[in-house]
């Protein structure tokens, strides 16, 4: 029998990166008895080997708790433990959908940070209950009275009802069960209605096809049913539905209103399931739901396949993460010296690290990522305004104008490091807006800096100037016009397209400067000299030459007359005046790789 609507939960844990929420999320798996202690493990929700390794969250988990509240009620409790860190917060919005009420763990040493900040503001738009939690209770530097004050003041919650709490001690747990169930609302819905249920994540199985997770908004769903995935408008028979818990569990007596599951039903186009359609039955349809706000890749790289790695195994790997990974996009496109393949969008650079990690280990997949850049606008001599995601796509004849993305940068930072980050800041072009303290101790700095600055290592050079302390967020305030140029790579005065970049003017030449000579030391000599040079327009900005090689045209001559030797030589030089004008130079594909290593460093 699916639950009454007045006995469920739906809640997930939000925070900083690092302030515990895997860690609770194992203790209300032991605490409600959902999994035993033969089966536990440290974050037994983490189950990507890659999450695993860097201790951080990078896929939402759900998963089902039964709770045996003080009332003697059992109560089925849905459970989502999501991601912390900024490049991570779609996974966190798609969450807070398919849910009424979120656990906010607050560290109780480090205090309230960027991200709590802006998971805060996510959960309040979505009109969410916050039960807030102050974990770590247990560590020596613990302040767990001064941090609820900072609970108050900054996010405006009562700094009495924050729950005393450790993770990793099991201090609090059976607390923090009953505020789940007392202060989070029970889901709205009719299970009497025609079906209406929200795709917040899917993954692919080589055997079962594609595995839909799924929250019910209205009706039910059961094991024959004959459902219709409303963007896609195809109709598929339900083979298995069942809830998390957090093994796959299916249920014969199906799911209803107010539930979390998943289900199966033999899917094996990819291209039909997208998270944030609805999903209805075939019969008696119900309404499309208002689904997910799209995100737009803030980071564009291309994507190229290596080695013994196909075009094809390329594409069927990028489509089967994209199932998986929503705010990942993809477009063909040719790159020249390294062939056909994708230009990719990731919400930031960590991002764009993991994908490329999660299909050379997921896929087996030998591969060649290109130097990353942000998007830009463009008004063109036609007056158009345009928006490219690669160098290749000025316009040969250039532009009237050209804008960057600018973000809206908050670092939160201990009040001690304020001068280095503020000569961070200023060195990365941002632009002061202004400084509040949250106390005496901690203060956030607000600015206004190009996302070309922002997204590359910011974030480790933030680190290094607080000894580890800082911490930041940010998000997208428009576009704006900056003295911008695109800087083409020449070889032999041939462009390399992917070679070329966009970046501010006063950088310029020292990046130009740093290619060619990285290029200098990785293309083969010829048998004539190869002009490596940085250009902007008609204007070389540095310039760097692979010598010839010169063969011993007098090797043979021995004794005789020297104006023999000086007519080998005149004819060799000659040759190679020839040569030169006719002779081509490829890039190959290792020198583009260091080329591109040395970009990034």
């Amino acid at each position: 029998m699916p639950y009454p609507l007045e006995k469920i939960r739906n809640f997930c844990i939000i925070a900083h990166i690092d302030h515990g929420k895997s860690t609770l999320a194992d203790r209300l798996l032991q605490a409600t008895g959902t999994v035993t202690d033969r089966e536990m493990q440290d974050q037994l929700l983490d189950d990507m080997d890659l999450e695993r390794e860097r201790g951080i969250t990078i896929k939402a988990r759900a998963v089902s708790l039964r709770y045996k509240h003080s009332d003697g009620e059992i109560y089925q409790l849905n459970l989502i433990d999501t991601p912390g860190h900024v490049d991570f917060t779609y996974e966190v919005q798609r969450s807070l959908q398919a849910c009424e009420g979120a656990l906010l763990l607050v560290d109780a040493a480090q205090g309230v940070e960027a991200q709590t900040m802006a998971n805060f503001l996510l959960a309040i738009d979505q009109n969410l209950e916050i039960v807030p939690v102050l974990n770590k209770i247990d560590l020596p530097a613990a302040m767990p009275d001064k941090v609820a004050a900072e609970v108050e003041e900054s996010l405006g919650l009562s700094g009495e009802s924050c729950i005393r709490a450790s993770a990793k001690m099991g201090i609090g747990i059976s607390d923090i069960l009953g505020a789940i169930v007392d202060s989070v609302p029970a889901p709205k819905g009719n299970a009497d209605e025609p079906l209406q249920a929200l795709i917040f994540d899917a993954v692919y199985d080589d055997y079962r096809g594609i595995i839909v997770y799924f929250r019910v908004i209205n009706g039910a769903i059961k094991r024959g049913d004959s459902i219709r995935l409303l963007r896609s408008q195809r109709s598929y028979e339900v083979t298995e539905v069942g809830r998390l818990t957090p093994k796959m569990n299916a249920e014969k007596a199906g799911l209803a209103a107010g539930e979390v599951g998943y289900f199966i039903a033999a899917i094996k186009n990819l291209s039909d399931v997208k998270v944030g359609d609805t999903i209805t039955l075939d019969k008696n349809r119900g309404t499309p739901l208002p689904g997910f706000r799209e995100l737009k890749p803030m980071v564009f790289a291309g994507l190229y396949p290596s080695g013994e790695t196909t075009f094809d195994e390329l594409r069927e790997a990028v489509e089967k993460l994209q199932i998986n990974d929503a705010s990942f996009t993809f477009e063909p496109e040719s790159g020249g010296a390294l062939g056909h393949g994708f230009r990719c969008g990731y919400l930031g650079m960590l991002h764009l690290e993991i994908c490329q990690e999660r299909l050379e280990r997921e896929f087996d997949l030998d591969l060649v990522t290109t130097a990353p850049n942000v998007p830009y606008q463009i008004t063109t001599r036609g007056g158009e305004d345009v928006m490219i995601t690669t160098p290749a796509e000025v316009p040969p004849e250039g532009f009237d104008q050209i804008r960057e993305p600018v973000v809206e940068l908050n670092v939160m930072i201990p009040s001690a490091f304020v001068g280095p980050v503020m000569q961070l800041a200023t060195e990365r072009r941002g632009e002061f807006k202004h400084q509040d303290y949250l106390g005496p101790e901690r203060c956030v700095l607000t600015y206004h800096m190009p996302m070309a600055e922002v997204v590359y290592d910011l974030f480790d050079k933030l680190k290094s100037a607080t000894s580890g302390y800082g911490t930041m967020d940010y998000d997208l305030n428009g576009f704006r016009e900056s003295d911008l140029v695109k800087v083409d790579i020449l070889v032999h005065h041939n462009p390399c397209e992917a070679l070329a970049f966009i970046c501010h003017r006063s950088v310029a030449e020292r990046r130009g400067r740093a290619i060619v000579k990285n290029l200098r030391e990785e293309i083969p000599r010829h048998l004539f000299e190869v002009a490596l040079q940085a250009a902007i327009g008609a204007k070389v900005i540095a310039r760097e030459s692979v010598k010839a090689m010169r063969k011993d045209v007098t090797a043979k001559c021995y004794g005789g007359d020297v104006s023999r030797k000086r007519k080998l030589l005149e004819k060799q030089k000659k040759g190679k005046k020839r040569m030169k004008m006719i002779g081509s130079v490829e890039v190959p594909q290792a020198a583009f790789m260091a080329v591109l290593k040395a970009n990034d460093e």
